[in-house]
């Protein structure tokens, strides 16, 4: 498998390992839309995807499934303690989302990195057809566009992040902020959700490695005494809309959200946040507005009901244990002084779902409450946005997420004020249907627009030009 036209780099192979009900293991197209937006393009051009299978320790040759060649990285247990558990999400996790929690700094993490990167652009390498291209994803992988371009100058490189970039003040304080830089600079075209990522990318670029920057343009020097040219600019991600286009139009769907608001006691309004179990997400806050209103007696629970499902995460970290006990705590507290026999404040679920039941959520829920400190998109937004095709509903939506750059029609809010958030959270639940209507038409026009194949057009569309050149 050495003649892949178009190769995909992310941290995880686009499969799940499962066992049948006969005991035997297979391999599952894992539900996301990244998959979705390169299937067609993989299965026409030849294409491979390089990741990790997602178990330590397993060595797995080369195999394909639906068309798509899958080349499988292996990782140590220690190696994922350190690369990934360690370096990707206790060092760049908390420190590109604005170090809402202290990032950890250890040399022995940063070994594990560079080692696993090297060993991703490796397996990339040695698949991709003769001038073919790469495209590389995401935090967990930033030096593996250098390290591909160093094996095989030949190729197009992409690479796409997922999470925000920090601002300069903040990124400095990573001990190997150079190196980073260049291997996000082995791309040709370096993708980022938001036009801030790729400013404050940029000016990194420029205060720290001195490269001449124009526009979105950087130049950067070769050995050779030549230059070549990087690109780095927004690409906004979206969804795959058609699945939850469908699914929300389905009957046992839609009877399926009328059962849930009849087991939640029939409120007259039912908020819903929907999130990863995570410090950057904003829950606590989140928590705390609605309990506030509880005790003002704006809101009561025979009238409103909060659900939160909190999907497990990472919870192995230290920090994800001590923010799981505290969001506990706090709905034990809330639920303790509101609930009635018949009525519960919040509804918590620490648990994950099938994309049915989260549609059927979505059509049950009147006010959608997306209010993340920092985020690189929060593509649940986009998601409850397509499934509202009867124009009801009201996404309150924080300043700090990707997608609130795009989807202006949100009742926006600043989640680190508890008062302003009360106060949006009251805008909502009151929003009369007309209003709702509304920015609901306007939010849905821009969504099913702007869908995942349109960014993953766009994207390829833009390493085209430089191949071009």
């Amino acid at each position: 498998m050495s003649d892949a036209e178009f190769v995909v780099v992310a941290n995880r192979l686009p499969v799940d390992r499962v066992v049948g009900p006969d005991g035997e293991e297979e391999w599952r197209t894992s539900p996301g839309g990244l998959v979705a937006a390169l299937e067609p393009m993989m299965r026409s051009a030849r294409g491979a995807w390089v990741g990790w299978p997602g178990q330590p320790d397993v060595e797995l040759e080369p195999f394909e499934i639906n068309g798509i060649d899958l080349v499988p990285v292996s990782l140590s247990a220690d190696e994922v303690e350190d690369y990934y558990e360690g370096f990707a999400n206790d060092t760049i996790w908390p420190l590109y989302h604005d170090v809402i929690a202290p990032p950890q700094y250890h040399r022995e993490w940063w070994e594990a990195y560079v080692k696993v990167n090297r060993r991703f652009a490796e397996a990339a390498a040695a698949v991709a057809a003769p001038n073919g291209t790469v495209w590389v994803h995401d935090y967990q992988l930033q030096l593996v566009p250098q390290m591909i371009r160093e094996l095989r100058s030949d190729v197009t490189i992409g690479y796409f992040h997922h999470i925000p970039f920090p601002a300069h003040g903040l990124y400095a304080q990573l001990p190997w902020r150079d190196q980073v830089l260049r291997g996000l600079l082995g791309a040709d075209v370096i993708g980022f959700q938001r036009a801030q990522d790729a400013t404050y990318f940029l000016t990194a670029v420029r205060r720290r490695l001195r490269h001449d920057v124009k526009g979105s343009a950087v130049t950067i020097p070769t050995d050779d005494g030549g230059t070549r040219t990087a690109v780095a600019r927004a690409f906004p991600i979206s969804i795959d809309t058609a699945p939850y286009l469908e699914l929300a139009a389905r009957p046992d769907v839609r009877a399926r959200a009328a059962e849930i608001r009849a087991s939640l006691g029939n409120p007259k309004k039912i908020l819903l946040g929907v999130d990863r179990l995570d410090y950057t997400k904003g829950i606590r806050h989140r928590i705390k507005a609605y309990g506030e209103l509880l005790e003002d007696g704006q809101l009561s629970v025979e009238d409103v009901t909060f659900v939160q499902v909190a999907s497990p995460s990472r919870e192995r970290v230290d920090a994800y244990v001590h923010l799981r006990d505290e969001i506990e705590l706090a709905v034990g507290r809330i639920n303790g002084d509101h609930d009635t026999m018949g009525h519960t404040a919040i509804r918590y679920l620490h648990q994950g779902y099938p994309r049915e039941e989260m549609v059927a959520l979505y059509l049950a829920a009147d006010v959608m409450l997306v209010t993340a400190l920092r985020d690189g998109m929060n593509l649940v937004a986009k998601e409850y946005v397509a499934t509202r095709a009867d124009n009801r509903g009201v996404l309150v939506l924080s300043e700090f997420t990707g997608a609130a750059d795009e989807l202006r029609q949100a009742v926006r809010v600043n989640p680190h004020d508890i008062a302003g958030l009360k106060d949006a959270i009251m805008t909502a639940v009151a929003m009369p249907p007309a209003e709702q209507g509304k920015r609901m038409r306007s939010l849905r026009r821009r969504v099913l627009e702007n869908d995942v194949n349109a960014w993953s057009s766009s994207f390829l569309r833009a390493l085209d030009e430089v191949r071009k050149r």
